[in-house]
């Protein structure tokens, strides 16, 4: 379908939400996606002429002002997302169908789930999985009466794929989203594309893992029992790795908040912040006090930090997670 576009986060929770839309309601659609922090997406479809549109694990509050000029052409749009819609909420138009969820266990993938009555749960196990809802999606699994090596699996994937989504550019990145996405979108089950796409796998897993570790040699910039800021070094591993670093850090310190710290460009900072899994708030709003800050209330981000305002950075996250 020519103006038919499929619009998704490049991460975990982006791809696995569209391949669960597209196994319920195939459609030849062209895909709009990029990095992880690539979020104004809806700005690329074209504004000549009305189309169908799905918006997928992405922000309406930063694609507000294309969302508005689709609407005005006559387009009609699905919008499928668990961050906060701003203060504006959620705009009623005929031509908008919205499924917005901000609760903080929960993620666009498994909005979707809750929208396709399960029928294609373990893709939605394996985004939460990945956006690091590893209590929810153990219980999902529990539920769907996956033994412990399956559950294990769909993990990995998960973390895999949200890893794939880190990097300042798609360069950064071992395979481009939509290319990763079209590898599973015919798979009912991920535990079958782990099967029969092995190669894929096998060179997510590989980079992960060599990433993760890098990472965790890094020794915080600040730390403290509530706080703990990294910042990594300007190379493409660090870049790839920023975000499950920051995951698996909550996971082993699970009653401390974490950023983790990136370099954008000459004298340019880009942060990811995780609240402690014990007491999953606060980032969206830490995040907010900075201009190109935002996010959910568990995990959020600052695109553009200067560097001269990391102190000031790390002193706001010392006030907002400071015990």
């Amino acid at each position: 379908m020519q103006n038919a576009y499929d619009i998704f986060n490049g991460d975990a929770d982006g791809i696995c939400a569209l391949v669960q839309l597209r196994l319920a309601d195939p459609r030849n659609a062209n895909l709009i996606t990029g990095v992880k922090r690539d979020i104004g997406l809806l700005a690329r479809v074209p504004d000549t002429a009305p189309a169908e549109i799905s918006v997928l694990d992405l922000s309406l509050d930063k694609n507000r002002k294309p969302l508005f000029r689709q609407l005005e052409l006559g387009s009609r749009i699905l919008y499928l997302d668990h961050h906060d819609p701003g203060a504006e909420g959620v705009p009623e138009h005929p031509g908008l169908t919205a499924h917005i969820d901000t609760d903080p266990n929960t993620c666009t993938s498994l909005i979707v789930d809750r929208l396709l009555q399960g029928q294609f749960r373990n893709w939605a196990i394996t985004a939460a999985f990945g956006d690091n809802l590893v209590e929810t999606a153990e219980a999902l699994c529990r539920q769907g009466g996956l033994d412990e090596e399956r559950t294990e699996l769909l993990k990995k994937l998960g973390i895999c794929l949200n890893y794939n989504g880190y990097g300042n550019s798609l360069d950064d990145l071992h395979f481009h989203p939509a290319d990763l996405y079209r590898s599973l979108q015919s798979f009912q089950d991920p535990l079958d594309f782990l099967h029969e796409g092995r190669e894929i796998w096998q060179g997510l897993l590989s980079g992960y893992e060599t990433d993760l570790a890098e990472g965790l040699r890094i020794v915080p910039e600040y730390c403290d029992p509530a706080v703990a800021v990294l910042v990594l070094p300007d190379e493409a591993w660090a870049r790839r790795a920023n975000g499950p670093l920051g995951n698996e850090l909550c996971n082993r310190y699970p009653s401390r908040a974490h950023a983790i710290v990136t370099h954008k460009g000459p004298g340019v900072l880009q942060v990811s912040i995780r609240a402690p899994l014990d007491n999953r708030t606060g980032a969206n709003e830490l995040a907010s006090q900075f201009p190109s800050g935002g996010g959910r209330k568990g995990a959020a981000g600052i695109n553009e930090l200067p560097l001269a305002e990391l102190p000031g950075f790390i002193d706001a996250m010392r006030r907002c997670y400071g015990k």
